[in-house]
Parts: structure tokens; sequence; C-alpha cells
């Protein structure tokens, strides 16, 4: 289909010899927003990492194919230049490496041409300014000091900075206050609006989808997609938690 973006075919992976992934299989069409939900363990950051291409997780079965071409062995820097994207549940701390020039750096290698520097601090700004970002964070270390709440707000300033075609964001509401929710739900809400941006949001917590618009929702349990629903199925969720799938 010429809007179907990614394609997971009953992917099987593991970890360390440790099969975690049975089967997995969705289609996630350009412009859609999808929600995978489900029990701490659940896989739910294993797919994520094999989506991305990790090398630490071993695909057992199955493909991925991104824009209808078979991606299942390129490595992740090379899915990162079709215009994948993953937001880290634990930010990496980089010594040495700037927040604005890691990112300039990363949309050089994206695009394949050099980055106008005036534009990019005019965009940087404005961008870390709808994040209520302290403009000095561009300078520094990436997410050296960083509080918590700092460190998701990264990835979403990265997110919209570098304005993939497909990103995943994995548990970025996990650990923020009330307000970083509001402020990262503001973020990617702004990612939404960009044409024919997809996204795979995992999460095991509603409160960061209440302002956002879902298409879709999959329920994963011990490695398995057991329900697949549309935003109704987060409210149920919310409502009455993992039991009924366990």
């Amino acid at each position: 289909m010429a809007d179907t973006l990614l394609q997971i075919c009953g992917v099987s992976a593991a970890v360390e010899g440790e099969e975690i992934l049975h089967d997995v299989s969705l289609n996630i069409n350009k412009g859609e927003t999808h929600v995978l939900m489900g029990p701490n363990g659940a896989g739910k950051s294993t797919l994520g990492n094999v989506l991305m291409g990790n090398p630490v997780y071993a695909l057992t079965g199955g493909s991925i194919l991104f824009d209808g071409e078979d991606i299942s062995k390129e490595s992740a820097d090379k899915r990162a230049c079709r215009g994948m994207f993953l937001s880290f549940q634990n930010p990496l701390e980089v010594p040495g490496l700037a927040l604005d020039s890691f990112i300039r750096n990363a949309l050089r290698q994206r695009t394949g041409k050099n980055v106008k520097f005036m534009q990019f601090n005019k965009d940087l700004m404005n961008t870390m300014k709808l994040l209520n970002m302290d403009p000095s964070y561009a300078e520094r270390d990436l997410n050296v000091g960083f509080s918590g709440g700092e460190k998701k707000k990264s990835e979403i300033l990265q997110l919209l900075m570098m304005n993939p075609r497909f990103a995943i964001l994995d548990e970025t509401d996990s650990g923020l206050d009330v307000d970083a929710v509001k402020t990262v739900s503001e973020g990617i809400r702004e990612y939404q609006k960009r044409e024919d941006g997809a996204l795979l949001i995992i999460t095991h917590n509603a409160k960061i989808l209440e302002s956002l618009h879902v298409d879709y929702t999959h329920v994963l349990v011990k490695g398995r997609i057991v329900k697949t629903g549309d935003a109704s199925l987060v409210e149920e969720i919310g409502k009455n938690g993992f039991e009924q799938f366990l």
C-alpha cells in the first residue's frame, strides 16, 4: 500500500539467547500514531530496539519493511538515515559533545547536506522555547548533569529538530512530574502536526496520551500482541489495568 510506512511481519527477537518477542505483526501508515502498552517486562522496549536495529537484540524470525524495503539486516545508523528515530527510556550522557552539536551533526548525516548555521540556531532556540528549556542547555554536554525531565525534553527537542519520518518514543513519560509530562505532550503534539510523520509511543501509563491523538492501541503481553483497538482501549486500560490481558 502506498501509505504504508512500516511493516512488522511476524517478528521474533531474542536477547542473549532468550526469546522475548514472539511473532509480532503490525502495519503503521504515514501520519498515524500507534501506542504500544503493556505491563513491565512485556517486551515493549525490546520491540523499539529491534525496529531501530540495536545489535544487542537478535532478530530470530520475521522481517521489518520500511517504505516497502526490507531493512531487517540494516544497521541502526542506516535506519536513522532513512528517517527512523528512537528516544530512549534512559537517555545516555555523552561528555564532550554539546547538545546543539549533536543535533546539527545528526541532521547533516541524515540529510547528507550542510546545515545552515544561522537558520539552525533560530530553529533550535524556537523549539527550546516551545519545550520550556533553558537556552543554555544547547551548549551543555549531551544530557550531562541534566535532570530526568530535562533529559526527556532533550529527546523531544531532537525529535522536533530532526523531524524523522518515523519516531519510536520509549517510555518518554517515565519519571516525569505533571508539568514535565504536559510539556513533553505539547512537543509530541507539535510533531503530530507535521505531514506524514508516524509515531509509535511505548508506555505503560496513559497519562501522557490524554492530550494526544491516537489512531491505534496495541497491548503487548509476554512478547505477543494480545489486543489491538483504537484510542478507547487506552481509556479502558486506564480504568482497569492490564489484569484482563494476563
